[in-house]
């Protein structure tokens, strides 16, 4: 024989709250067993209390409510497995982002004050390249950056073009006060480019620029950025100019990210101190 349990019951025994309940029946996620047609009132089973201990603990790990009941419902168990294995490497990836996250701020609270020993001026020359440029959100800039890279390493091999430098990336102001703004990865190279999909050839312009070195993926790089300008308003002048970056060590090399090397430029006026002259 059956044994039903009240929606209060059920609540009590799967720690629920009745409003939740309510709403899993709404959207179709935990249905009750009966529902009185004059009064309204729900029953569930005993054996819906194992379901609804499955679905408080995938809440428990923030899965969302479509994917709970994509798992329910679903009737090939590799499929099912695959769901929780995919939602538990997005958890494992965001325990990564918040322990950085951790580690950053301890850091911070150790070491406020920016140290910049580490900037060097720099004269660097106008130089060929082969070049993507397009409008990006800040937030795709990691992705764009990665992908862009590719298909330049892509092309220049495909038209036996040979890089003559390191790739490096140029970016407008409006990338940093606005979020959304013009982005250019390019790879300075000998030789004809010839314009294909994205890629097209560019002289990237020689510059004078106060370079840091970040090591590590782009989380912590606005620390570097601050470094940065902290130097160049106490020590240089700055210029109008977009900033610009250079890639020596990324995805392309390793795919150890601690081993990822980014230098920083920001654009200054020759004072005549004296410039370490890229190589």
């Amino acid at each position: 024989m059956t044994a039903y349990l009240s929606i209060g019951d059920f609540s009590r025994a799967t720690h629920l709250t009745v409003k939740t309940l309510r709403h899993y029946h709404q959207i179709g996620l935990l249905a009750p067993a009966e529902v009185d047609p004059h009064t309204g009132y729900r029953r569930y089973t005993t054996e819906q209390l194992s379901v609804a201990q499955v679905v408080r603990r995938f809440r428990d790990l923030d899965m969302p409510l479509e994917e709970i009941q994509a798992i329910l419902v679903s009737s090939d168990p590799s499929l099912r497995n695959a769901r929780i294995v995919a939602h538990l490497d997005r958890l494992q990836n965001q325990l990564g982002r918040t322990q950085r996250a951790v580690d950053d701020l301890r850091d911070l609270l150790i070491h406020p004050a920016p140290d910049a020993a580490g900037v060097e001026l720099r004269a660097v020359p106008a130089v060929p390249a082969a070049a993507i440029t397009e409008v990006v959100d800040a937030a795709d800039g990691p992705v764009w950056l990665q992908g862009a890279l590719g298909e330049l390493h892509a092309t220049l091999t495909a038209q036996g073009l040979t890089p003559t430098g390191q790739a490096g990336g140029v970016y407008t102001d409006e990338v940093f006060t606005e979020h959304r703004g013009e982005s250019t990865v390019f790879i300075p190279c000998a030789g004809a480019v010839r314009p294909l999909g994205r890629v097209h050839p560019t002289v990237v312009p020689a510059a004078e620029l106060a370079i840091i070195t970040y090591r590590g993926e782009a989380t912590g790089v606005d620390r570097s950025y601050a470094t940065l300008a902290t130097y160049v308003t106490r020590h240089a002048l700055g210029v109008p100019g977009p900033i610009r970056e250079y890639y020596p060590v990324g995805r392309p090399e390793t795919t150890d990210t601690s081993l990822w090397r980014t230098e920083i430029g920001w654009p200054v006026f020759h004072t005549g101190t004296p410039h370490r002259e890229a190589g």
